[in-house]
C-alpha cells in the first residue's frame, strides 16, 4: 500500500526537500503541499491523505489549530498527523498531543528517521521517544485546560495484560522494551496495544498514553 502524505510547512524549500525524499520511496507519495494551517485543513479534506507532515509554527493559522481540526473531523478519521518541531521537547508538543497528533519529530532528524516516522505514524502507532514522552506528559498533566479525567472504571474493559502493557507504554517504553520486560514478542505487545486502543476508543498510542494518566492507571508526575 502507498502512504499518501500531505506536507504542511511555510518554507517552500523545506517542502520541496521533503517531497523529493518521500516521492523517491516506493511506498510513499506526496499528494499536496500547504503553506499554513488553514490550507492544510482544506487540502486534507480534499485529498484524504494517510498522514499530514505538519509544522507547528506557521504564519496565520498554525499547525496546532490545523491538527485539532483534522483530528477532530470524523471524515478524516483515517488521517494521522506527524508534527515537525524545532525542538523535540517544547511547550507546543503537549498542546499538539491534546489536539490528537500521533507523533513528534525534530526538524534536525536524518532522512531515514523521517521516513521511518512517516511509516510508524501512518500505521497508527505513536512516535514518542522516552524522553519526549516524559516531558510531554509532564506538560500535558500540568495544563489547566486538561480535558476531564477519564474515570478509572473505563479501564474495566481491559484485560490485566492490556493494562500492564498500557501502563508501560505510558512511561515511554517502546514495544521492544516492553517485550523484553514481559518476555514476549514485540508483535504480542503491539497486539495488546491495539486491542486496548480499540476498547478505549483511542485514536492512537498517544491518546492511549493520555488515558493512562487521566484514569489514574499511571500516577501523575515524571515517569522514572
Amino acid at each position: 500500500m502507498t502512504i499518501r502524505v500531505l506536507l504542511a510547512d511555510d518554507q517552500a524549500l523545506l517542502r520541496g526537500a521533503f517531497r523529493v525524499l518521500i516521492d523517491a520511496e516506493d511506498d510513499m507519495e506526496v499528494v499536496g503541499e500547504a503553506a499554513d494551517g488553514r490550507e492544510a485543513v482544506e487540502l486534507a479534506r480534499a485529498t484524504r491523505p494517510d498522514l499530514v507532515l505538519m509544522d507547528i509554527r506557521m504564519p496565520g493559522a498554525d499547525g496546532l489549530g490545523a491538527t485539532a481540526a483534522i483530528c477532530g473531523d470524523e471524515e478524516l478519521s483515517g488521517t494521522r498527523v506527524l508534527i515537525l518541531t524545532t525542538f523535540e521537547i517544547d511547550e507546543y508538543v503537549a498542546q499538539a498531543l491534546r489536539a490528537g497528533a500521533g507523533g513528534f519529530l525534530g526538524k534536525g532528524a536524518a532522512p531515514e528517521e523521517l521516513l521511518a516516522a512517516v511509516r510508524t505514524v501512518a500505521a497508527g502507532d505513536a512516535l514518542l521517544s522516552p524522553a519526549a514522552t516524559r516531558a510531554v506528559i509532564d506538560q500535558f498533566l500540568a495544563q489547566p485546560d486538561l480535558a476531564a479525567a477519564a474515570p478509572a472504571e473505563r479501564l474495566a474493559v481491559l484485560t490485566a495484560r492490556e493494562r500492564e502493557v498500557m501502563s508501560m507504554a505510558a512511561t515511554g517504553l517502546t514495544n521492544e522494551e516492553i517485550a523484553e520486560r514481559m518476555f514476549v514478542s514485540p508483535f504480542t505487545v503491539r497486539t495488546h496495544i491495539h486491542r486496548a486502543m480499540s476498547k478505549l476508543d483511542a485514536r492512537d498510542r498517544a491518546q492511549l498514553v493520555a488515558i493512562a494518566y487521566q484514569s489514574g492507571l499511571v500516577p501523575p508526575g515524571r515517569p522514572s
